[in-house]
């Protein structure tokens, strides 16, 4: 990732080199289209004074025609242009996206916020930011509309030109200046709206849970919480906008009066003509146009600036760990040690943790998204290719998601593997068996059939060091004593380490270990521990 995409600047120039081409073109069709409208009051105030001096009725005719090729012109440009800008603008917001999903994706983790709110950055504040390039393509026409307008004002009064060019550079710097309170605010209704669609996200996982223990209504006052700030952070944001908006329209509305009333006198003293007095006055009416865009420009860019700088925040959040680019022997014998303690090869080791945060640390270790020594046969995995250290310790949390797609997708179809994990009779009841979609996170099946496919999609892989979180929470008692020896006699001479409290799957462990504010504080078969009451309380609760 570019150095430059670290801040919001950096973000909305990367988005506009990368489609620098097709917004060169979409820049030059939208000011040909601007330019197009400023010359018809000017073709057509050309007609006119030919008309009041010329009895010509063909010259009259091949203005008219000039007239009407100014048109063609301008809905050809129109037309392209615009189409170009938005294709541009959404083709920006898709870079911003895959930029997004990369960071998100990336082996070394650390993404900061959660689900909901890289929801929220991947979809609203992308398109937000993207809208810089349709600011672009819309300055570049508004200041070519205003440039050929001051051109021929300048050809028919230097006064009159001067006073369009010296307005317009006002006009820009008071809508710069005004427009940026609207940064911070559109950050801070970007902040809010994220957290919103966070809960929300959060609301919608979890809700078969919530229903489970009566949560329903707490919940709902949650989200209700979160959806009112993002309500007030957007009615603030729409306040400032709607100031903004009003004092840039005094500022530009004063310009034209100040235009009109110079063309005015100068028609009246017979500077100039009739034609060019319509052609001045019908400029300062379309002048209103491009001058609205400029102003308008102001809270577009100020979006776009503060959902920028969001996605800035999540480019540049350094990663969890480092990547490496050492290898690991095509055969392991699964010799493990991380903190303070060493698993033999081939050994079925049982953690019982004391605490919740000691299970999260030791996972997380050993699933390398934390950067803390582990040890495979003698390597150190912090030397080691993410990619490889993770296919060799493989470590399958208990909320593992499954991928949408059918049983077989999730798990393959080996019956060894299915009937170790109990996902068999998960099979057997399905009607389409195997093939059955389990939709997305698995949401068509219940929590058993899902616990059940997710450890046989872990038991599948057959990685050297397979490291199991509490796989049978969700199950009955007698499917977790079978689960138990499955995964026993499955896994039997491969490394195993099961990272649970449950008494039937420690049981077919040949050494639990007892561990507490990250240190092993007792050691031995579960029989031998049970005398602990630290570790009876703890696989009994």
């Amino acid at each position: 990732m570019p150095q430059d995409a670290d801040t919001a600047g950096g973000v909305l120039r990367r988005a506009v080199r990368g489609q620098r081409r097709d917004l060169t073109v979409s820049s030059l069709l939208v000011a040909g289209h601007q330019l197009s409208e400023a010359a018809v009051p000017v073709t057509v105030g050309w007609a006119i004074d030919l008309a009041i001096g010329s009895a010509s009725g063909i010259a009259l005719l091949r203005w008219l025609g000039i007239v009407a090729g100014v048109f063609v012109v301008l809905a050809a440009c129109g037309y392209f242009g615009y189409w170009l800008a938005i294709r541009t603008e959404r083709q920006a917001a898709h870079e911003i996206r895959l930029a997004i999903a990369g960071r998100v994706l990336h082996p070394g983790g650390g993404a900061p916020g959660r689900s909901g709110e890289l929801v929220s950055l991947a979809g609203s504040d992308a398109d937000r930011a993207g809208l810089v390039c349709q600011a672009v393509a819309a300055t570049a026409g508004a200041l070519a509309a205003l440039a050929g307008g001051a051109v021929v004002l300048l050809q028919a009064s230097v006064l009159l030109g001067l006073v369009v060019l010296g307005g317009v550079p006002v006009i820009m710097v008071a809508s710069r200046l005004l427009a940026r309170p609207l940064v911070a605010r559109a950050e801070a209704e970007q902040t809010a709206l994220a957290a919103a669609t966070g809960v929300a996200t959060d609301v919608v996982t979890g809700l078969r849970v919530l229903k489970g223990i009566g949560a329903e209504r707490a919940a709902a006052e949650s989200y209700r919480r979160a959806s009112r700030s993002a309500l007030h952070a957007r009615l603030a944001s729409a306040r400032l906008e709607a100031g903004y908006l009003g004092a840039t329209s005094i500022v530009t509305g004063f310009l034209l009066v100040v235009v009109a009333w110079v063309g005015g006198r100068l028609a009246l003293e017979g500077a100039i003509s009739v034609g060019e007095l319509v052609a001045g006055a019908g400029l300062a009416i379309f002048l209103i146009g491009p001058l609205e865009q400029l102003t308008e420009i102001g809270p577009l860019l100020a979006g776009a600036r503060g959902s920028a700088k969001r996605v800035a925040a999540l480019l540049a959040a350094p990663p969890a760990v480092r990547d490496a680019d050492g290898t690991l022997p095509t055969e392991s014998a699964g010799a493990l040690r991380v903190g303070g303690f060493g698993v033999a090869a081939g050994e079925h080791l049982g953690v019982v943790t004391l605490r919740a945060a000691d299970a999260a640390a030791l996972l997380d270790a050993l699933a390398r998204d934390a950067d803390a020594p582990v040890e495979l046969d003698g390597t150190d995995l912090r030397a080691v290719r993410l990619d490889e250290a993770r296919r060799a310790v493989l470590v399958a949390r208990h909320d593992a998601t499954l991928f949408d797609g059918t049983v077989a997708d999730n798990t393959g179809r080996a019956p060894a593997v299915l009937a170790a994990a109990a996902a068999d009779e998960v099979v057997e009841v399905l009607p389409a068996g195997l093939d059955a979609l389990v939709g997305e996170g698995g949401r068509t099946l219940s929590g058993g059939q899902r616990q059940r496919i997710a450890l046989a999609r872990a038991l599948a892989a057959d990685a050297a060091v397979l490291v199991l979180h509490d796989p049978t929470t969700a199950v009955d008692a007698a499917t977790e004593h079978r689960v138990a020896d499955g995964i026993a006699a499955l896994r039997a001479g491969r490394t195993t380490v099961l990272v649970t409290s449950s008494p039937a799957l420690l049981a077919r462990c040949h050494r639990v270990l007892l561990v507490n504010d990250g240190a092993v504080v007792a050691t031995g078969t579960h029989a031998d521990l049970f005398a602990d009451e630290r570790y009876r309380e703890a696989v009994l609760s």
